[in-house]
């Protein structure tokens, strides 16, 4: 409403206009509190919203109080900034230290109400500006340090990346690309009004995710005014597009990864006892049961539209790629409100080395209990491997599957998939098992390798689905067309009740038939360790162990005395270490390494040189740092 009366200006009589006004301050009285429970102060995105609505309000009813209500409840003047949008938070809903972003307490939102919350705030730092009520708070670099920490890592060549857009992936009208779009905008808005550092990155940003965008050009759908902002950055040559990046992040806070490479991205949804697995209510997300459980999301240039392509309402919920999951049937998700079911687990996240490289673990029990396992991805410059071990089913007599891939070809694709050097069918209705398949590759996404050899299944199929089938919401409900795409799906089937059962295998994002045959024959990487305690690789180039502990043991040579992820790199005389503890239960962690060393030659303060010779061995302080890598450099 406070938009409507916005856009209608002086043509509103005033007794009408007054009336309006009271209904506004009926609903939203201020911006920083719950309207039916005033004692609950508003966090986040909601909090925005409603300084938006408040200071149109003010604007229309031109009313300065109220103008500076909502300034100031940005802020939480009046709980002394508690729930300030310009303040990290340690808890909740809100923007962490590490780059998260958390809304309803436990579902990583930055796709979704956090770009919302960014709409808004882009909104009314440019609506205020050169006001008496201009948006002046010291901490404000808070929001805008946000950009490149919290929603840049998750935006890909335009589009929103959907293991941090919640329900709302359910919402026919509002794809990763769109949602990407927002982002855009948003970002523009900042750039007018930002310090110069800020504003530089921030049209560079967006430049080079318009320009990428082939999938849903930006100038195709976006408004007039957005358009005009877009034109002026891309025409000017000052402006560089700043490239796909190059990095591995996490993000404890909100058990998310993002592993970026300039023409693939990998990441990765997972839960814990702190995050819940997905997000329902509001007849939204029905079938979202399991994208926190290990989903894998692959973006590639190649193929910009493989989730915004009626993926949600086709692929089968059943087989997401990376989960371990059963394959009994379920009921659609419900919940009263907005919220979801948290995971059971804490040990869930991994380390980081030198912002490239990083290993992740995950230990897993199935929404019922039912399913237990040890999951970890450890990736490369070039590959993602994925290990399972302890894999074990009790109480149901459904079949337990590892998903490998599950891949959109849309409407009538023909990607084609060869497995041990044969060209396999490329009409829908396919099936075969293949008792001993050392490798595989998929036209156009990359190559698979399982080790020594997997019994691997493969299918494409014709799924057809409704928008409808999985968002009934009053006003995001899906229509009710059928929808057909084809899938390649690639699995490994575990049995009813599998005891014990492991899995691996490699993705190499673009890489040719040829360069995935030579992967399989002569692999860079060795597993050193897959069982329920331990899961470890090292690579040859670059000289790498990558390990997750889920208790104390050993991983070739290195050991660790606790519950850690852990990387560790040789380069001549340098040995460069990560380390975190993901299950947040260690206070000290001992890491003996399988090598002499000289001296430390840097150190978090965290991190102390117990033992030299013969082996180093290693203090990390771990207790507190809510699942942080912790690093040293050591010389030989």
């Amino acid at each position: 409403m406070p938009k409507v009366l916005v856009l209608l200006a002086g043509q509103v009589p005033a007794d009408q206009l007054a009336n309006h006004l009271r209904v506004i301050d009926r609903f939203v009285p201020n911006a920083d509190r719950r309207t039916n429970y005033p004692t609950l102060a508003e966090t986040g995105a909601n909090r925005m919203d409603k300084a938006v609505i408040v200071a149109l309000r003010g604007i229309v009813g031109r009313d300065g109080d109220r103008i500076a209500l909502a300034r100031d409840g940005i802020s939480d003047v009046r709980d002394s900034g508690r729930y300030s949008i310009f303040q990290y938070v340690a808890s909740g809903d809100g923007f962490y230290r590490d780059g998260s972003f958390i809304q309803h307490d436990a579902v990583p939102y930055v796709g979704s109400y956090g770009t919302v919350l960014l709409d808004d705030i882009a909104r009314l730092f440019l609506l205020l500006a050169g006001s008496p009520w201009a948006i002046t708070d010291p901490s404000q670099n808070v929001l805008l340090d946000a950009v490149g920490a919290s929603f840049a890592p998750f935006v890909t060549d335009g589009a929103m990346m959907d293991c941090v857009r919640g329900r709302a992936v359910s919402r026919e009208y509002s794809s990763d690309h769109v949602t990407g779009h927002g982002v855009i905008a948003s970002v523009l808005m900042l750039a007018a009004g930002a310090p110069a550092p800020y504003a530089d990155r921030f049209r560079a940003l967006a430049k080079g995710w318009i320009e990428r965008d082939t999938a849903l050009p930006y100038l195709a759908s976006a408004s007039v005014p957005q358009i005009v902002a877009a034109k002026v950055v891309l025409a000017d040559t000052t402006v560089p597009a700043e490239p796909e990046p190059s990095y591995h992040k996490q993000f404890p806070h909100q058990d998310r990864i993002v592993h970026r490479r300039p023409d693939w991205s990998f990441t990765l949804g997972l839960s814990s006892s702190r995050i819940f697995r997905y997000e329902c209510g509001n007849g939204e997300n029905l079938h979202g049961w399991y994208t926190g459980d290990g989903m894998t999301y692959l973006y590639t240039g190649r193929d910009r539209n493989q989730y915004a392509d009626g993926f949600w309402p086709t692929v089968d919920p059943y087989r997401l790629p990376g989960t371990t999951v059963g394959t009994e049937p379920r009921s659609d998700a419900v919940s009263t409100g907005t919220s979801g079911p948290i995971a059971f687990d804490p040990w869930v996240g991994g380390a980081v080395l030198a912002d490239r490289y990083g290993a992740v673990g995950a230990a897993f029990t199935s929404y019922d209990r039912t399913i237990t396992a040890r999951k970890s991805w450890f990736l490369t410059d070039d590959a993602v491997i994925a290990l399972g071990a302890g894999i074990t089913r009790t109480g149901d007599d459904h079949p337990v599957l590892t998903v490998v891939e599950n891949r959109n070809l849309h409407a009538d694709g023909t990607a084609g998939l060869v497995v041990d050097g044969h060209a396999q069918p490329v009409e829908p209705g396919w099936q075969k098992a293949f008792p001993s398949a050392r490798w595989a590759h998929l036209t156009g996404v990359g190559g698979y390798v399982f080790g020594d050899g997997a019994a691997l299944h493969a299918e494409r199929a014709e799924r057809t689905g409704r928008w409808s089938d999985i968002d009934t919401g009053a006003d995001t409900g899906g229509g009710g067309e059928a929808i057909t795409r084809r899938y390649l799906t690639l699995w490994f089937d575990h049995g009813a009740t599998p005891t014990d059962a492991t899995y691996q295998y490699v993705l190499l994002p673009n890489a040719s038939p040829d360069a995935t045959a030579r992967w399989a024959a002569d692999p860079p990487v060795r597993v050193l360790a897959n069982t329920p305690a331990v899961q470890a690789i090292q690579v040859s180039r670059p000289y790498l162990t990558m390990a997750t502990f889920f208790a104390a043991g050993e991983a070739g040579r290195l050991s660790c005395d606790g519950p850690a992820a852990v990387l560790v790199r040789v380069d001549g005389d340098r040995i460069t270490v990560a380390v975190s503890d993901p299950s947040r239960t260690a206070d000290t962690i001992r890491l003996t390494l399988p090598y002499p060393v000289r001296r430390v030659a840097t150190a978090d303060d965290t991190v102390r040189l117990e033992s030299s010779r013969p082996q180093a061995v290693l203090s990390i302080a771990v207790g507190g740092s809510v699942g942080a890598t912790h690093t040293a450099t050591l010389l030989r």
